[in-house]
């Protein structure tokens, strides 16, 4: 890709004078900070200057803490560092302040679900419902550190389990509904929760799940378990005949009239657990802490995303991603949420189009897969739908593809500030991202995030400069985890992000810095290729790849070879009525030679009928590879959205294995 990519998107006075972010930068001036020439200069205050950032987001976001911070950091060693030292705060006080002290008429959530009419609370039935989860779940003696876990659709539920939670004290976790239950056990029964939300069932494009045998026995094999809590997605279920079910209506109206209480704890008190996907082993159980996760998503969603009192922010997303645990920060904006429940393909892939436009929404965030699938499918909701409220729209989940960027401004809207963004579940939040005072160009993450000091680096430590390396963090900040839960010693903390660089935090993502601040991220480090020792990030092969006709999607891994090289392996799925013929393999190999390099070649091609994914939306490259390396033991299938793609990419190499390959190289 070039490093010098088209522009297709300026900001214009209102966003360079307007906007959140330009009035924070106007603030700071005033602070005596700065002046700042322009949004690089602004971050380059910001990771230089942690202590004076940190306190300035505090400050100028409006952070509600019975105590302030003695003291922003006391120490900048990673890891270790801790933040904020001395204040007391709660979580959900905060994300709940518009609630407290706005017009409790406002509407705040709306709720869009297959599985039911839509639901809609103002700020005054939210809080309220807060309160009586909170008393009930007290009444069950959840206390401060205890967990509370959900299997949970995207739905007002989830939100109200998660502040009621929080706002004790308590720690938060949660999966989605369709996940199988081996999947929920390796994930809940390592934190042992108190109390279970249970979503009875769900319907999801067009179809019925009942959820009734899966959750008796979660309730079996979950250990400590002292409460369950069925949520009634589908009234015409009904709930379990066990003592331990209490129906969700129940419980709130055990406590009509209760007022909310908001423990006051220290910031780095746990706030919620998230994992790891789980596709090679037992999810790490990541553990986020309360002070963190606020400040981080005060700064990304107030500043970077422009989200103010009066906008509707939807993020399409499950609460098994970090995604939503984003979307629910959202609340601390004063923003309306929108919750959505569903296949965002039913009846068509339209649907989310037409709620954006139906509810007038002005940031929309949502999967690259979900955009590849809208251009593939020649939507153009621009023109089909009124979309003027729109200003911001979100992509993440994996590299969104240049030409989903030229889709996005010539099919959506013209005038739009794109933020493909990336960071991840260590983190929930970002690395790289957007900021309404950049220009958008083609193929680019537009900067990094402020108080971020992101580089690339090379395998032997060095800052890579704008080449292609690492992605790394070389200063700490408060969105790390706290910990990992049951990792006394911190041992699989420090080798999960500390091993490779010791006192850096390596994420890994393969990713390149262009000279104008941007940029590029190439795919998983763990998954990128070395034929003939030259490092290539898979997502270089998949806009080749997915940018033809006749290709739905795609998956590439390296597969050692007899040499002791790495061969390139692309599994395709055809479009409907497409074959994978030897005329096409040929195109698609050229393709790739001529655009990328004879490096990028695949050695072999492979035609499936679908690519494993995780439950949030993401390729699985790593148990793919790790199979062609013969460790067909490691994966962890109830992790994977569709478990029975793994089985049929093994049966297409059996059968295949006697094909010759393609060579690929320099020739």
């Amino acid at each position: 890709m070039s490093t010098q990519a088209e522009i297709l998107w300026q900001p214009g006075p209102r966003e360079l004078t307007q906007s959140a972010m330009a009035r924070y930068r106007d603030w700071l001036v005033q602070q005596g900070h700065g002046p700042f020439q322009d949004y690089h200069a602004l971050h380059r205050w910001s990771v230089s200057h942690p202590e004076a950032f940190w306190d300035s987001i505090w400050r100028h976001t409006g952070v509600r803490a019975s105590r302030e911070p003695e003291k922003m950091l006391e120490s900048a060693t990673m890891p270790g560092a801790r933040w904020f030292v001395g204040a007391r705060l709660n979580f959900a006080e905060n994300l709940l302040r518009h609630a407290i002290d706005g017009n409790p008429n406002e509407e705040v959530v709306l709720e869009v679900s297959e599985s039911r009419e839509d639901v809609r609370l103002d700020r005054a039935t939210l809080l309220a419902r807060v309160a009586s989860l909170q008393a009930w779940l007290r009444e069950q003696g959840v206390n401060q550190g205890d967990r509370v876990a959900g299997v949970v659709g995207n739905t007002h539920e989830a939100l109200v389990g998660m502040l009621a939670t929080t706002s004790l004290g308590a720690i938060w976790s949660s999966a989605s509904p369709d996940f199988g239950v081996s999947a929920i056990v390796d994930r809940f029964g390592q934190i042992e929760p108190r109390v279970l939300l249970l979503a009875n069932g769900y319907r999801y494009n067009g179809k019925v799940f009942d959820r009734t045998d899966q959750n008796l026995e979660l309730a079996r094999q979950i250990p400590g378990l002292q409460r369950v809590l069925s949520l009634p997605m589908l009234p015409e279920i009904g709930h379990p005949d066990d003592p331990r079910f209490v129906a969700w209506d129940t419980a709130l109206e055990a406590h009509p009239q209760a007022a909310p209480v908001f423990e006051q704890l220290p910031p780095d008190h746990p706030v919620y657990i998230l994992y790891s996907s789980g596709t090679t082993g037992v999810p790490k159980c990541i553990v986020h802490g309360a002070g963190g996760m606020l400040l981080n998503h005060s700064k990304e969603l107030l500043l970077h995303a422009d989200l103010r009192p009066g906008d509707t922010f939807f993020y399409f997303t499950t609460t098994g991603w970090m995604m939503w645990n984003w979307l629910a920060s959202g609340l601390l904006t004063g923003a309306r949420l929108v919750l959505f429940d569903g296949s965002p393909a039913h009846p068509d892939l339209d649907c989310l189009w037409s709620l954006i436009s139906r509810e007038k929404v002005t940031h929309f965030g949502t999967s690259a897969k979900y955009l590849g699938n809208c251009r593939k499918t020649g939507l153009e909701p621009g023109n089909t739908h009124d979309l003027s409220a729109l200003r911001a729209l979100f992509s993440t989940g994996s590299p969104l593809l240049p030409e989903d960027f030229d889709w996005v401004y010539h099919s959506v809207k013209a005038d739009l500030m794109l933020s493909s963004i990336s960071g991840g579940t260590d983190i929930c939040g970002c690395f790289v991202g957007g900021t309404p005072l950049l220009p958008v160009r083609r193929g680019e993450i537009q900067c990094r995030m402020l108080g971020v000091d992101a580089r690339a680096y090379t395998p032997d430590g060095r800052d890579a400069g704008h080449d292609r390396g690492e992605l790394v963090c070389v200063t700490p900040f408060p969105a790390m985890p706290v910990r990992f839960w049951n990792d006394p010693d911190g041992a699989r903390y420090r080798k999960s992000y500390f091993a490779t660089y010791p006192g850096i935090w390596a994420h890994g993502d393969f990713v390149q810095f262009t000279p104008h601040g941007g940029a590029i991220i190439y795919g998983r480090s763990d998954a990128t290729l070395n034929p003939g020792g030259v490092r290539i990030g898979t997502a270089e092969i998949y806009r080749q790849v997915e940018t033809i006709a006749e290709v739905a999607d795609s998956l590439v891994v390296g597969a050692p070879h007899e040499d002791g090289d790495v061969e390139v392996v692309l599994f395709v799925v055809m479009a409907p009525e497409q074959t994978l013929t030897p005329e096409l393999e040929k195109r698609i190999r050229s393709r790739i030679r001529a655009n990328a390099s004879p490096r990028h070649m695949p050695a072999r091609i492979h035609a499936v009928s679908q690519i494993p994914y995780t439950r949030s939306g993401k390729k699985v490259e790593l148990a793919v590879a790790r199979m062609l390396q013969g460790e067909t033991d490691a994966e962890n299938l109830g992790a994977l959205a569709n478990p029975e793609s793994l089985q049929e990419i093994a049966r297409c190499l059996t059968q295949c294995a006697t094909r010759p390959a393609v060579q690929g190289g320099e020739g």
